[in-house]
């Protein structure tokens, strides 16, 4: 079997992105039940109440944003979304964003009721809306990343390419090969690592990604149109923040005005030089934005 542990990979992290390194940080695992069949899984940095809580996009888990974290040097809970990392898959299969958003409402009040600022990408994103439209009482911020409800097909075919690739691999070299393949900007040592946090080893010495591959919006029925969650951005109270990856497609030019036809008041940040996933190639600077506007 290959060695993984899940905590000890934090000072590759830092290392990767030149950030100082003072002995590893305090992280801990917490899962909480929901619906009293399932449970939801967290990672939670600090040992204060959180002051930001992550959602990560779909087909990754909290890891996703360990440098980011370890960056951004304040308590904070990064939730695996259900179907995804340590977190119980759906007997149902639905992982549409509004459904995501109750079951992370349950997470958020049993672990952090009181942050003070929601950081969503992605299909996180798309669910930090809907959590702040249908729990606005836990949303006091809501940062969004890369994503709006005009994301649609022709948008996300890369990201879909690669999430709708084969379910089992026969070796760890096979699925960090492919895996490099669709990240060519990306290290090898941190899409190693993205793997082992994000897959999982099968006794016969295969592997298989963690995250539910039978969404009930799979690859045989296409992507869903978002376009119905603008009602969920409409009913937004909280001071917004779009980032958009300044080397991604996934938020276009009309897209952003849509947005701000809608709110106003919304800013809207990019970041250079950075794909779909900002948080793996720009944590710093990403970092740097969320804590601008959680102090602003």
């Amino acid at each position: 079997m290959t060695a993984y542990d899940e905590m000890g990979l934090f000072r590759e992290n830092a290392d990767e992105v030149g950030l100082p390194w003072s002995g590893p940080p305090t992280v801990e695992r917490r899962s909480v039940p929901v619906d009293g069949k399932r449970q939801v899984s967290a990672l939670v940095w600090g040992g204060l109440p959180p002051e930001a809580v992550l959602l990560h996009g779909g087909a990754q888990n909290a890891h996703t944003w360990d440098t980011v974290a370890l960056a951004f040097g304040r308590p904070l809970v990064a939730i695996d979304l259900p179907g995804h990392g340590h977190s119980d898959w759906r007997d149902d299969h639905d992982y549409w964003p509004a459904t995501l958003a109750d079951d992370v409402a349950v997470a958020m009040n049993a672990l952090a009721p009181d942050a003070a600022m929601v950081v969503g990408m992605s299909l996180g994103g798309l669910t930090a809306w809907c959590l702040a439209a249908q729990h606005p009482e836990l949303v006091r911020r809501l940062v969004v990343v890369d994503v709006t409800p005009g994301t649609d097909e022709a948008k996300a075919e890369p990201i879909r390419a690669f999430v709708s690739g084969p379910e089992r691999f026969e070796s760890f070299d096979e699925i960090l090969e492919r895996t490099v393949q669709f990240n060519p900007t990306r290290s090898v040592s941190s899409l190693r690592r993205g793997i082992l946090h994000n897959a999982r080893e099968l006794p016969d010495g295969g592997w298989s990604w963690r995250y539910d591959p039978m969404r009930n919006w799979s690859e045989s029925k296409g992507m869903p149109s978002f376009s119905p969650l603008w009602s969920a951005v409409d009913a937004v109270e909280a001071p917004l923040l779009l980032v958009r990856g300044g080397a991604s497609g996934v938020v276009g030019d009309e897209d952003v005005e849509e947005l701000l036809r809608r709110r106003p008041a919304a800013t809207v940040v990019t970041v250079d030089g950075a794909g779909h996933s900002i948080q793996g190639d720009k944590p710093l600077e990403l970092a740097r934005v969320l804590l601008d506007f959680l102090t602003g």
